[in-house]
């Protein structure tokens, strides 16, 4: 992916949602051909000349100060990980481009990490780069689908939410899934833009996918850190579960994703039979729905 390209177009979508009120401007009379604020308008907020900040939105950020980034994130009310995310695009490590197109080394779970996998009693996976899985529980695999039997490739979980019709009718958000899935996404473009593996699921998702092409330009970026995910299983039905992404220890593009159902909770039960299920039958349930329907 092209830096200039991405710092162009993640500045022109912050400055379309802001509205002159919003930025605390009183806005000139007559029609706007711009949603949201003006490029001079920006400037204006951030204290440079236009024609700096229309030389930083083509990308030209060498040289620039960490205090012009900051006002300009102030101006455009970034928040702490678009903000961290503008600064990693316009600041970029000098090795990047000596990265250019070289597969990253591939990444390896620890096998104490397997054993902690093993030992939870609740849903669990081992998340790397570009939201790889690379490793589940038994329980994860019967609640989403058993990465493990999949090519290598295609365990990923961008490819499994936009591609696999089962997660559509697992997720009962799963347009809100969707949209967190391509702002990670975003946010790990931003920290490896030379990834060539990145840019062979970008161009796959954007390809067969229009929803996917759609959100990937909108250039928003989040955080995944904690919050609550509700499902619908073809098994035992609907669940509520709260998650927690924990870093691995050695390796920053790790993480250890738990989800949690509250205590004594009707999920907490239907979790329970979920469970033992899976250690008493090698049959994924996405794909007996189907023979286990009454109807059928």
């Amino acid at each position: 992916m092209d830096r200039s390209s991405e710092i162009r177009e993640f500045l022109r979508t912050r400055r379309a949602r802001i509205t002159p009120e919003q930025a605390g401007l009183t806005p000139h009379p007559g029609p706007r051909r711009v949603p949201g604020l003006r490029r001079e308008e920006v400037a204006q907020l951030a204290g440079v000349s236009v024609d700096y900040y229309v030389r930083l939105e083509r990308g030209r950020t060498q040289g620039v100060s960490e205090a012009v980034l900051d006002a300009v994130a102030r101006a455009l009310h970034l928040d702490d990980v678009e903000r961290a995310h503008f600064f990693t695009l316009a600041q970029p490590k000098p090795t990047a481009r000596t990265r250019r197109q070289r597969p990253l080394a591939p990444q390896r779970v620890h096998p104490v990490l397997y054993r902690t996998l093993d030992a939870l009693s609740v849903p669990a996976v081992i998340e790397g780069r570009r939201l790889d899985i690379l490793a589940a529980n038994k329980l994860a695999c019967a609640l989403y689908t058993d990465f493990e039997a999949r090519p290598h490739r295609e365990r990923n979980f961008a490819r499994y939410v936009f591609l696999d019709e089962a997660a559509r009718t697992l997720y009962t958000d799963w347009d809100e899934v969707a949209e967190t899935c391509v702002s990670r996404l975003r946010l790990y473009a931003g920290r490896h833009p030379d990834d060539p593996q990145l840019t062979e699921l970008i161009g796959e998702l954007s390809l067969r996918s229009d929803i996917f092409r759609s959100l990937w330009a909108d250039h928003d970026v989040v955080a995944h850190t904690t919050g609550t995910k509700r499902l619908h299983h073809p098994l035992v039905g609907d669940l509520t579960l709260e998650f927690a992404v924990l870093a691995v220890e050695g390796d920053p593009e790790q993480c250890l994703v738990i989800y949690t159902p509250e205590p004594s909770s009707p999920t907490a039960e239907a979790l329970g039979i979920l469970s033992s299920w899976a250690t008493t039958s090698a049959t994924n349930p996405h794909t007996t729905r189907q023979t286990r329907d009454p109807a059928g």
